[in-house]
């Protein structure tokens, strides 16, 4: 097992003495990433045109305190009532205020707790979005159909065809931070105006061309754009700004001209394209450094089992192929963390989380702790993920299993075949108490009701035919109770404390478990009849050899045989 991670206690590479100042501004990656919802009434072609008479619906259908429940979204967008409150739920999961009312909404209040009409319509606005095409490799042709590195095991194993396109220990296939970012704030200063429009109020008795904007209505720009580096906590946006900097706490701020806000905004924008560029130049033509280890970007020879403690976004665990991975609290308690390209292993991320994501993976399985935001899992093959999450998100994945203790219905979206959903299966001794430090309940469980949207992703850069932009995506069947087991999960750490979870959180319904207890029953059964049968005593030796290589060959073929080495290597 390969872990290129510093100790938790272990200070940064290079300190600098000499923080900037002046921290650049940064997009909310989170609003992009998991914030985007493939409904094509959400999506507006011509968002200002369209957007402001949606807006003033909405305010006229808002309560006195201007939030906007389930019942008015759906009138006024012309949609469902599951899918307006799908949209609650999912702003719910990427707002950038802790403290707002739908953040701390119990799930029976979501409806009528209802979001602030400025999130509303900012969340409204980037469904227009459309994201950044991944990058080919330099060589394509010869790494679109690399294998993971070789393996002593190999040739017990069954040959598997890879995954076209994302399938190397490469992340050519995935855009970098730095052109996620790019690209997400070229979005931004594109629209800067429209949306700052969207939240300026005009001065009373000088028009509509004299719009301003109030430090309150400044602060839901964070929903898209925060300074300082990720990962850090992150202060008010106001508090960057040179206008309501400094602003007495007992007296209201001035508004400010909505163009002086706009122009200070496009300033830092521009600057922080402009560091990007030079930040990726740099490494084209020298050495990365240690601030930008997310950012690298490996070629298809590069070494495997790579994770990145970058603290300028989520942990980044990548490349780690035939072979098992373990990850715990101390490693990422409060982290997002993103895993990618990884095949034919497991992965034991055993923390409190905010955010996941699973991109590109193949025969693999992946166990989550607690994920108390969202989780994403895109463009896998033959992958397992057990986690317990608060909502989940399924795109472009084939073959796959989720075992899930999930709050909100399991959301799956864009061209899935052949998935399977069943009941949470597994504990670890600290399950519970990291459930509660990030709001998972486990008296909720929704795995059985997944939601399935459109088939076409409206928010992806390519061109779709005709006629096939309603088309839904393909739901999951549930996992056959009789082939349902439980996961055990390896005491890896014999030496530290051990949590109160002494089993499994979510409650399993009747069908599953009854099934399990009549295989654990025939099980016992089978084991009282080996004992009992009258057998010479070199006859039960065969039985007993032969037992034991039918089950290394099990061990050899299914792959367990690494965990198997990895627990002595530990």
């Amino acid at each position: 097992m390969t872990d290129e991670s510093p100790p938790p206690s272990a200070p940064d590479p290079e300190p600098n003495p000499n923080p900037n100042p002046n921290p650049l501004i940064h997009p909310r990656r989170v609003s992009f990433e998991h914030g985007l919802l493939p409904i094509q009434k959400l999506v507006f072609t011509d968002p200002i045109q369209t957007l402001a008479p949606v807006k003033q619906k909405l305010a006229d259908a808002a309560a006195s305190n201007n939030r906007v429940g389930s019942a008015a979204i759906a009138d006024v967008l012309q949609i469902s009532g599951d899918h307006a409150r799908l949209v609650l739920e999912t702003l719910g999961s990427v707002l950038h205020s802790e403290d707002d009312p739908l953040v701390r909404a119990k799930p029976e209040e979501v409806d009528s707790v209802g979001a602030d009409l400025r999130d509303l319509v900012l969340f409204l606005y980037i469904q227009s979005y459309k994201k950044l095409l991944p990058r080919t490799h330099k060589d394509s042709a010869a790494v679109a159909d690399v294998w993971p590195s070789t393996s002593a095991f190999d040739g017990y194993l069954s040959a598997l065809s890879p995954i076209q396109l994302v399938r190397s220990n490469s992340r050519r296939f995935m855009p970098s931070q730095a052109d996620d970012e790019a690209h997400q704030l070229s979005y931004l200063q594109k629209h800067l105006a429209n949306i700052i429009s969207l939240l300026a109020e005009p001065v009373e008795g000088e028009g509509e061309e004299s719009l301003v904007l109030s430090m309150e209505a400044f602060e839901h720009l964070g929903f898209l754009v925060q300074f300082g580096d990720k990962g850090s906590d992150v202060s008010p946006l106001s508090q960057a700004t040179p206008f309501f900097a400094n602003s007495d706490p007992d007296m209201p701020a001035v508004p400010v001209p909505a163009s002086q806000v706009h122009d200070w905004l496009l300033q830092n924008i521009a600057s922080a394209l402009e560091n990007i560029t030079e930040r990726i130049s740099g490494k084209e033509n020298g050495p990365s450094s240690a601030a930008d280890q997310d950012d690298a970007m490996s070629d298809a020879s590069a070494a495997p089992n790579k994770v990145a403690p970058s603290g300028r976004g989520p942990c980044l665990i990548e490349g780690v192929s035939k072979t098992s991975l373990v990850k715990q609290a101390s490693d990422l308690r409060g982290r997002s963390v993103k895993v990618v390209n990884c095949h034919d292993s497991v992965i034991y991320l055993l923390a409190p989380l905010r955010y996941a994501t699973v991109y590109g993976c193949s025969d693999t399985t992946i166990v989550l702790g607690a994920v108390g935001k969202a989780l994403r899992v895109e463009h896998c093959e033959r992958v397992h993920v057990i986690a317990a999450s608060k909502r989940v998100c399924i795109a472009n994945c084939r073959e796959c299993v989720f075992f899930l203790g999930v709050n909100q219905q399991p959301l799956i979206v864009g061209d899935n075949h052949k998935l399977q959903v069943a009941p949470y299966n597994t504990y670890y001794s600290h399950l519970e108490e990291h459930m509660s430090e990030v709001g998972v309940e486990p008296s909720i469980n929704k795995w059985d009701k997944p939601l399935a949207l459109g088939a076409v992703d409206p928010h992806d850069s390519l061109s779709h035919p005709a006629g096939v932009a309603d088309a839904q995506a393909e739901s999951a069947a549930c996992v056959d109770p009789d082939q349902f087991i439980n996961f055990l999960i390896p005491n890896w750490f014999s030496g530290e404390e051990i949590g109160s979870t002494k089993d499994n959180p979510f409650p399993l319904p009747d069908t599953y478990m009854a099934a399990q207890q009549r295989n654990l029953k025939n099980l016992e059964e089978t084991r009282q009849s080996l004992r009992e049968t009258p057998l010479e005593e070199n006859r039960k030796k065969e039985l007993s050899s032969a037992l034991h290589v039918y089950f290394k060959d099990w061990l050899y073929a299914s792959g367990n045989i690494r965990q198997l080495y990895c627990l002595q290597g530990d």
